[in-house]
């Protein structure tokens, strides 16, 4: 598992055991020698035979007055370390009353500090003699201070853990400064790439590793590089497409005025129609630009009501049939219910019907076909249990080429590679508005967003010589308006 928290967690886990574990060995290394020394009186005495010689001693006596002259005697011999640098050694009878004391200080004495206190019982080791217990005995220290060996050991144990912990400090001040550099490394390098976004370096991209949460990160920063890459050039070759289109006319009148100055074309009507035409185009792709920069920002304003598809389709088919009939194009509407209303603008609606019928028109070759269709909700295309109404506009044209079918609604595109144009002049009918051989290069995109702002989809299905089918739904409306 490869989370921030996790990773955060093992570290701190791992510092504070490998921590513990340092203090760990080295008190238990210290404390283990020192410690073995202090008991091994103990083992010298259980080892040297004095027991023997105090069972032997109470045996023969029945009682432990003058019990000093044995234990004297037997310390005497050099068992044992120097008085002052070594436990004392206690004996009492078996009511647990001192009867000896290797310090002098507790034997003999009535206060409590004559017996042995409870937790010198507890560890005082029974003397048995003829099957009964007849005393006890114990090394001790009660009532006295530290001995110089007791207070090294001391020191030296608060020295190994001063040792240890500055040990275990300095290694997780290191894996802290390592993990927290690993973890940051990656976020620095976010942080250099946004920089170096904000310079317009737009080729720059961040790797992606490290925790699940900062490699998210990373994809995230490197998809919203590749979205503001990809803008940044339709932005660019936007700007190049207007300033061409609009090039085109401007030279066009500029070459015309300058010919009429110069007395190469007569100053007649038919040159003079000509130069308005340009403007008319001008004018239009000023309007079209005007209005799908409105659409898409969402400030484009719609009278949406309950609008018939069939009046809206019947009429925009009207009004292209003198131009389908110059072209020898058959113009049709098939239609599976004669009152079918959407909830649309009406006019909106008619707008890109027409941008679709002159669009289908242009590429649609003499002797072709461009049918309407509209039905309502049909199962590829509806959105959840809401019901659309379907309207397709298809052509018998050559079709688009796959590489070009996801670019078919950008601004400024036409399909000259991939589909052959016709020589349809939209002039035969005053309310078409396009020039012969294209329009401004925007209707699509125009048809695109439009559909969109009124809550439908838009889309195109075509294939190399099998013509083209450009569909849009809308939703249907629950109240019928039969005057529409």
């Amino acid at each position: 598992m490869n989370r921030l928290w996790v990773r955060l967690s093992l570290a701190f886990v791992a510092v504070t055991l490998l921590a513990v574990s340092i203090v760990a060995v080295l008190a238990d290394w210290n404390a283990s020698t020192q410690f073995r020394q202090y008991l091994a009186r103990q083992d010298v005495i259980a080892q040297s035979g004095v027991l023997d010689d105090l069972v032997a001693y109470y045996q023969q006596r029945g009682t432990w007055d003058g019990v000093e002259s044995v234990l004297a005697s037997a310390f005497g011999r050099g068992r044992g370390q120097p008085r002052g640098s070594r436990p004392t050694l206690l004996v009492t009878d078996a009511n647990y009353r001192v009867v000896y004391d290797e310090g002098g200080t507790r034997v003999g004495r009535d206060d409590p500090s004559g017996r042995l206190y409870d937790d010198e019982r507890s560890i005082a080791q029974p003397i048995v003699a003829s099957g009964r217990t007849v005393g006890y005995w114990l090394v001790s220290r009660a009532g006295q201070g530290l001995s110089s060996s007791e207070q090294n050991f001391l020191n030296q144990l608060r020295v190994a853990f001063i040792v240890a912990a500055i040990a275990a400090g300095g290694i997780g001040v290191v894996l802290g400064l390592l993990t927290s550099r690993a973890l940051a490394a990656p976020l620095a390098n976010l942080a250099r790439a946004a920089r170096a976004f904000a310079s317009r370096d737009w080729n720059r991209r961040v790797p992606v590793r490290g925790a699940d949460e900062i490699a998210e990160v990373a994809r995230e920063f490197n998809e919203m590089a590749d979205a503001l890459q990809h803008a940044e050039t339709l932005r660019r070759n936007l700007m190049a497409d207007i300033a061409h289109e609009l090039r085109t006319p401007l030279t066009v009148l500029q070459g015309n005025l300058r010919a009429m100055l110069d007395d190469v074309y007569p100053l007649e009507r038919s040159e003079i129609a000509t130069l308005y035409d340009e403007t008319r185009l001008l004018n239009r792709l000023v309007d079209d630009l005007r209005e799908l920069a409105l659409a898409e920002s969402g400030q484009l304003q719609l009278n949406s009501q309950s609008t018939d598809v069939s009046a809206i389709v019947r009429a925009a088919a009207a009004n292209f049939a003198a131009a389908a009939d110059a072209q020898n194009v058959r113009l049709g509407v098939e239609a599976s219910d004669d009152l079918l209303c959407v909830d649309a603008d009406p006019d909106r609606l008619a707008q890109v019907l027409r941008n679709l019928l002159s669009n289908a028109l242009r590429y649609t070759p003499s002797g072709g076909v461009v049918s309407v269709q509209y039905s309502v909700n049909s199962n590829q295309y509806s959105v959840n249990s809401e019901q659309f109404v379907r309207v397709c506009v298809c052509d018998t044209g050559e079709g688009i080429a796959p590489e070009d079918l996801s670019h078919v609604f950008d601004r400024f595109y036409r399909g000259d590679k991939s589909r052959t144009r016709t020589s349809f002049d939209p002039s035969a009918t005053l309310r078409a508005g396009y020039r012969s051989g294209g329009g401004t290069g925007l209707g699509l995109a125009i048809a695109k967003t439009l559909i969109e702002a009124m809550g439908g989809a838009i889309g195109v299905e075509s294939t190399r010589g099998g013509g083209s089918r450009f569909w849009f739904t809308l939703p249907k409306s629950k109240i019928i308006n039969r005057k529409s």
